[in-house]
């Protein structure tokens, strides 16, 4: 998979997940936001839509491809093994940061792979998949940004999606912002309150 990855001075590594559209590049300024100490592995999603790079297959909007959707959530979980074997940092230490689509492929290793992450970020995130059992994610800290007037992704989405991660034993922050599907600033500065307080 396409990305950049710059070494850091903790053992933390930030995984950013850009929204559709964007590159590797696109996050980049988050992680001096979230953690200016931690490695950071920016990834490009391998699907494109019309040109716009995206992490899976959606047949419209708000409805995605669930059988791309697992084999991607695959790919990126096999990515990261790879990624810290070549890079030689801890695997158990990935804390992602996705917005958007970004935030739903995060979602998904969450829904798919027991521990595969330390803990997550997720700004405007949709619930990945219905209707499947969560691996055991106890004790991983996740953080959800959304916007009350979101046109993209409900509030119900955001409820749901917390109380399916809550049922898996993940400990879930919800942060609510009076904005629309975009990422403002403030959730960006609330995240970094979160995660200094749980790293």
């Amino acid at each position: 998979m396409k990305h950049i990855f710059k070494e850091g001075q903790n053992e933390k590594v930030l995984l950013l997940l850009h929204g559709t559209g964007g590159t590797e590049q696109d996050l980049l300024p988050l992680a001096g936001m979230i953690d200016p100490e931690a490695s950071v592995l920016s990834v490009r999603g391998n699907v494109s839509e019309n040109g716009m790079p995206r992490f899976f297959k959606r047949l419209r909007e708000g409805v995605f491809d669930e059988e791309d959707l697992v084999e991607r959530t695959k790919e990126l979980n096999e990515f990261l093994d790879e990624a810290a074997a070549h890079y030689g940092f801890r695997r158990d230490q990935i804390v992602a940061a996705g917005y958007s689509n970004g935030a739903n492929i995060a979602g998904s290793l969450l829904f798919h792979y027991e521990k595969s992450l330390l803990g997550a970020v997720l700004f405007h995130p949709m619930v990945p998949r219905r209707g499947i059992e969560l691996p055991d994610q106890t004790g991983i800290p996740v953080f959800i940004g959304a916007g009350e007037n979101d046109p993209i992704c409900p509030a119900s989405e955001t409820q749901d999606l917390k109380s399916l991660l809550q049922a898996s034993g993940a400990h879930v922050t919800d942060h609510w912002e009076r904005m629309g599907h975009q990422l403002t600033e403030q959730e960006v500065r609330a995240a970094a309150e979160w995660y200094a307080a749980q790293f």
